[in-house]
């Protein structure tokens, strides 16, 4: 079993990097032999905002970060002092993504064959 393990830092919208790293894990989460993890911190903790409403045409990160859940239960989490610094709620968070800290993030990078930063 491969284990990947995906930190994203960007802010949802307005670079592609989180589009792509969300595209990338969830084509690995449909992977039987593969195991991944889904770590949000600094500005990309909005990714796990619930409610998200962009443009017509436009890709919705929730939505996208909602399958990956769904593939990977309780392996996407979320930076708390992250979400602390932007004043962003518990209440806030979609389902299926986790408050979290960043000795989890140590733990999961340790456990990780593949660390994937975006």
């Amino acid at each position: 079993m491969a284990r990947t393990l995906f930190i994203v830092n960007d802010a949802p919208y307005g670079s592609e990097r989180p589009y792509n790293a969300l595209r990338l894990a969830n084509a690995l989460a449909r992977e039987p032999e593969q195991e991944i993890r889904v770590f949000l911190m600094g500005d990309a903790v909005f990714i796990a905002k619930r409610g998200q409403k962009p443009p017509n045409g436009f890709y919705n990160l929730q939505v996208m970060l909602g399958k990956i859940a769904r593939l990977a239960p309780q392996r996407v989490d979320v930076c708390g002092v992250c979400m602390e610094a932007r004043g962003m709620a518990n209440a806030e968070l979609m389902p299926d993504t986790e408050r979290s800290t960043i000795e989890k993030l140590a733990y999961w990078t340790a456990w990780a064959d593949k660390v994937m930063t975006f």
